[in-house]
């Protein structure tokens, strides 16, 4: 029984010991286990980085080396005089070469002096000796092959970042010294490329003569290192050892760190990774931290973990989303912004053609009086004037319409508007208005603001066959910044209907130009887009939003204007233009049939026509002639413009009158801020006749 007894005594014992010993036996050996691992993994790495690092550096050497030698087959054979009489091609080859490789700053060819015959940052060369630095003096004794200098710092005039060089000797058929070819190498781009395959914490990559001079490290210094020739590495490399690996503490930094180093064939070069023991070390211990952690309630562990990982899996999708909308919005700006400038240079070319058109028809209608060419010519006056009216919509959502911007309150400028609205809808559409408790001055486009909200309101008409309602709201809001980047002080325009709605997989097309839903006969897809365009030309930004079966909301946000309001007063009619004395016209216009209806409706005016095809041309004739009263010119020409030919007539000629002519307005809107008359393609007899006699009478004035 005590036998007994004893044994189960024993036993207990043995279980208490057990309970405590083995645990702590298991987690020394998987503390033993985790930092095994930990190092194979950390050397894994480190041994894949120096591939990496070495795989590229060899690339990187072995492109400068074939620069160097197209450089050297270049010139081979050519004395110093030959290669600077061909300076200047040879700095454009140079150029091209070095643009090629982007860690390549510049291309040089040197003298026997260390002169700079050729490079490709300048031309023509600085007369500065360069005869002190490394890459030169390497090769003046003897030919070492390729040589790889030190860091130095740009020499004036020159700038920019650090370099080093990798010159090589130029071949002689006598054997002598005639000079160098040299490539300057930017450390930035071989620190920039360590950086994006060692991004993990406590990571280290380093491109290091055999002498210890440091080319390029990652994390980087900011100051020219070494590394000592009496340190464990430096001997090494100085022993010309081909690779190997060891545990060193920095004496540049004072971190220890386990690396790897290999030399580069056939170069005195070495390429060396690594990581900080002290990351190895927190890898274990995080190891370790989580094993500690699996002795914790089950429960509690597992609610812990899984509340962790809910809370950095809805960071990580909140974050994708906000980055996916940002994406979403820039691809949809660009987009926008490239059917901006495609419909803009078809606009601006169908322009020169309505012009002749609409010229020729004119002409033609005076030579006949039959009634059924009549009837035809006013078919064609009409395609002419809806075609105008098509390219002022696609100009207005290019951003290249010419705008009449004025100082106006926002909520009066939907007021006076109101009763046309009403007009364009049904009876069973109501519309409400919403007045803000203040004025919102802002600077738009009349004309083009009053388009823009019957574009609207004709669209939320045809959302609503069986009636409902519109409700157009003006407001003031203090933005701190949103996704079309307006701050400040804003005037907020929100019209919103009952109507279908917009279905979601369209919405970011409905402001593309052309684009619609309605039948043929119902429209042509250009309301939006002008409506776009016009509230980009005015600094502003549109949203929105919509639910199917729940009606659309579009808000067009205006930066608030301090200017006073442009008061509208009564404006008198314009003068009638007089008929004008004979009077010499120089017409500068580069399209030929463009210039052939100008002309003809200029005499048509009374005016003697001179035409010239370009503005040199304008400015030889202005230069020998002094009866030219007055110049009609097109803005856009191949080399000088008409705005900078308008300019040198208002320098030189003061007394002559100057009118201007484009088809959109990059450069009319310039034009218009500098006092010059701008008639907009195609432009009518009525029109050109009176800015003309405007033209004239206030230069006569002046």
């Amino acid at each position: 029984m005590l036998k007994a007894q004893r044994d189960s005594i024993r036993l207990l014992q043995g279980i208490l010991v057990a309970s405590a010993v083995l645990p702590t036996a298991l987690f020394g050996y998987a503390s033993w286990l985790g930092q095994r691992n930990t190092t194979i993994i950390a050397d894994r790495q480190i041994d894949q980085t120096r591939d990496v690092i070495t795989e590229h550096g060899l690339k990187v050497f072995e492109s400068v080396e074939r620069s160097l030698a197209e450089i050297t087959e270049i010139v081979r054979d050519q004395s110093d005089n030959q290669i600077m009489d061909s300076e200047a091609a040879l700095h454009l080859r140079l150029k091209r070469i070095a643009a090629g490789s982007e860690q390549v700053k510049s291309l040089w060819i040197f003298d026997s002096h260390g002169r700079a015959l050729v490079n490709s940052v300048s031309h023509p060369a600085p007369p500065i000796d360069f005869s002190d630095r490394d890459y030169f003096r390497a090769h003046v004794e003897r030919d070492v092959g390729i040589y790889i200098g030190e860091i130095l710092q740009p020499r004036a005039p020159f700038g920019g970042a650090a370099f080093f060089g990798v010159s090589r000797r130029r071949p002689s058929p006598d054997g002598r010294f005639v000079g160098v070819t040299q490539a300057s190498l930017l450390p930035e781009y071989f620190e920039g490329f360590f950086a994006k395959i060692s991004r993990e914490f406590g990571s280290y990559a380093a491109l290091v003569r055999e002498d210890g001079a440091i080319l390029a490290r990652q994390p980087a210094l900011g100051h020219n290192a070494t590394v000592g020739q009496n340190s464990e590495l430096g001997k090494l490399m100085l022993a010309h050892d081909a690779e190997g690996t060891l545990t060193v503490t920095s004496a540049l930094d004072g971190l220890e760190r386990k690396l790897a180093y290999r030399k580069l064939s056939d170069l005195p070069v070495y390429v060396v990774s690594g990581l900080e023991t002290r990351a190895i070390r927190a890898k274990w211990l995080a190891m370790m931290g989580s094993y500690l952690l699996f002795g914790l309630p089950a429960t509690a562990a597992l609610i812990a973990i899984v509340l962790l990982a809910l809370t950095r899996t809805q960071r990580l999708y909140e974050e994708a989303d906000r980055r996916q909308s940002a994406e979403d919005a820039l691809k949809q700006a660009q987009r926008l912004e490239s059917l901006g400038r495609l419909t803009g240079g078809v606009a601006h070319d169908f322009n020169n053609l309505m012009m002749v058109v609409g010229g020729s028809a004119q002409r033609l209608r005076r030579r006949h009086s039959d009634p059924q060419d009549r009837r035809a010519l006013d078919m064609i006056d009409s395609a002419v004037n809806k075609a105008t009216a098509l390219t002022r919509q696609l100009l207005s959502f290019s951003r290249r319409h010419t705008v009449s911007a004025k100082v106006v309150d926002l909520a009066s400028a939907v007021d006076k508007f109101s009763d046309v609205l009403r007009q364009s809808v049904r009876s069973d559409i109501a519309i409400e208005k919403e007045r803000p408790t203040r004025p919102l001055p802002v600077r738009i486009d009349p004309n083009e603001f009053e388009i823009a909200l019957l574009n609207l309101a004709l669209n939320a008409r045809d959302a609503m066959p069986d009636g409902g309602r519109i409700v157009i709201s003006t407001s003031y809001r203090q933005q701190h910044g949103n996704a079309a980047g307006l701050t400040g002080d804003l005037a907020v325009l929100t019209f919103s209907d009952t109507g279908s709605g917009i279905p979601e997989d369209i919405r970011d097309r409905i402001f593309e130009p052309f684009f619609t839903t309605k039948p043929v006969d119902r429209g042509t897809g250009l309301g939006l887009s002008q409506i776009y365009g016009f509230v980009q030309q005015s600094h502003g930004a549109i949203t929105v939003d919509s639910e199917l079966g729940h009606g659309t909301r579009f808000e067009l946000s205006f930066p608030i204007c301090d200017a006073a309001l442009d008061r509208d007063g009564d404006a008198a009619d314009p003068a009638p233009s007089r008929m004008m004395q004979p009077t010499s016209l120089l017409l500068v216009e580069d399209h030929p049939d463009v210039a052939a209806v100008a002309a003809d409706y200029a005499q048509q005016c009374g005016f003697e026509v001179i035409e010239a095809d370009s503005a040199e041309a304008a400015v030889e004739l202005l230069n020998r002639r002094r009866d030219i009263r007055l110049v009609f010119s097109d803005i856009v020409m191949p080399g000088m413009s008409g705005l900078e030919l308008g300019r040198l007539i208002r320098e030189h000629h003061p007394d002559i009158a100057v009118v201007l002519a484009s088809g959109y307005s990059d450069r009319s809107a310039t034009a218009l801020e500098e006092g010059f008359p701008l008639l907009q393609k195609p432009y009518t007899l009525d029109a050109l006749r009176q800015a003309l006699s405007d033209a004239l009478q206030a230069t006569a004035a002046s």
